[in-house]
């Protein structure tokens, strides 16, 4: 039986509890039912095969932001005098049922004839970008994350669908979803790129957004995720944005060190996709490449009207890109203290907050290990044994040879 090495011991961080409950919660939810990734890993989906074929439309969601009190957030002084008032619109993806697993491609030819394994990465992710949480559920159990994507993504539960309404309830406070249609591929990436630059927009007129979305190359690896909320500091001294996670919970209670872990390592990694792009670490053409895309495509009708709407008129994508690119340019890097949230799904009361400060060395060290996994290196870990009680809720512990092992009666 192959053991994962136990966890590095995570960063300092202060825990701020709502409830005198300090029982620990016995169901992980946070794993499974914080993936504010449906709307988002649908429009990736769009870029497989199906796209290449200009048919066929997709629906999406085009979202205007709503005015947001100033009293809570602190607006920034610069002066965006190239943006109209329009460009506070976001962008939401509102594409109907798509499977969230990935292709599963053939195997490749090795040499004399003998086939050779693609990496998983490669497999479920090429397409699309790894997602953060994709890191995230690795760092919970390797071997659970081998079995989704090779036997399908866990059952919708209550729990799940409750965190996904909350989420989308969020972001409505701060804007309104309109339908606009897109065409192929290109025109999907394109809806990303405009949710980006109208939501950093909303953030440096407002001091606030939600649901913004990042992509970013991360050691070899186009890395993928979607940021809760980001809001402007309210003091004049500081003026790098704070990144924010929201969870829900079924129980009143703060969840376990683990699960909080693991809160913390998908905020790092958005903290960390942030300041790459600030940095103008972003390889356009790579992109291109790697994703197929033509950047040379004429965009949709809709697309290109919003565009003009909006203050940056895009006829293709890669104008877009060149807004995108123009937009990061004018933001700081992420605050280096990060905060989650954790909710009661039943009353939207907070339990707690999780204040703590980012650790690029520690989390650099978990996407590596991530990666390794991801890209083939070696096969996957179990969960550490101090922390097999999660197997309790796992849907393949039955067929986990770690779990039939530790129970097999000796002869």
């Amino acid at each position: 039986m192959t053991e994962s090495p136990t966890q590095s011991p995570p960063p300092h961080h202060t825990t701020t509890a709502h409830d005198d409950d300090e029982t620990v919660p016995q169901i992980p939810i946070e794993i499974v039912s914080e993936e504010v990734m449906a709307l988002y890993e649908a429009a990736f989906a769009a870029t497989g095969s199906s796209l290449s074929s200009s048919t066929s439309s997709s629906s999406t969601m085009l979202s205007s932001s709503s005015l947001f009190s100033p009293t809570l957030f602190q607006r920034n002084a610069r002066s965006i005098q190239s943006i109209t008032l329009l460009s506070k619109r976001r962008l939401s993806d509102c594409k109907g049922t798509t499977s969230l697993v990935g292709d599963i491609e053939d195997l490749g030819g090795g040499s004399r004839g003998v086939p050779v394994p693609k990496s998983l990465l490669h497999q479920f992710r090429r397409k699309r970008g790894l997602a953060v949480t994709d890191i995230t559920k690795t760092e919970w159990c390797e071997k659970q994350m081998e079995f989704f994507l090779n036997f399908g993504r866990p059952r919708i539960t209550k729990a799940i669908e409750a965190g996904r309404a909350r989420h989308i309830q969020l972001e409505e406070e701060v804007v309104k979803r309109i339908k606009v249609c897109v065409e192929s591929k290109e025109d999907v990436w394109a809806v990303k790129f405009m949710k980006f630059i109208l939501g950093a927009n909303q953030l440096l007129l407002d001091g606030l957004t939600r649901e913004l979305p990042l992509i970013g190359f991360v050691k070899g690896v186009w890395m993928v995720g979607v940021i809760d909320e980001i809001r402007m500091p309210v003091t004049e001294n500081e003026r790098n944005p704070i990144l924010v996670e929201t969870k829900t919970r079924v129980q009143a209670t703060i969840p376990s060190e683990p699960q909080r872990r693991n809160g913390r390592l998908q905020l790092m990694c958005y903290k960390y996709l942030w300041d790459n792009l600030v940095s103008d670490h972003f390889p356009s053409r790579q992109f291109f490449e790697s994703f197929t895309l033509n950047p040379h495509y004429i965009l949709s009708k809709e697309i290109r009207e919003n565009t003009s709407n909006s203050g940056f008129p895009a006829e293709t994508l890669d104008d877009l890109v060149r807004y995108f690119r123009n937009t990061w340019c004018m933001l700081p890097p992420a605050h280096d203290q990060l905060l989650l949230r954790y909710e009661f799904q039943e009353d939207q009361s907070l339990l707690g907050e999780d204040q703590f400060a980012y650790d690029s060395d520690w989390l650099n060290g978990q996407i590596q290990c991530s990666l390794e996994f991801w890209q083939g290196e070696r096969k996957a870990n179990y969960t550490p044994e101090e922390e097999r009680w999660k197997c309790k809720f796992c849907e393949f512990a039955e067929v986990c040879p770690a779990n039939i092992s530790r129970h097999d009666t000796p002869t």
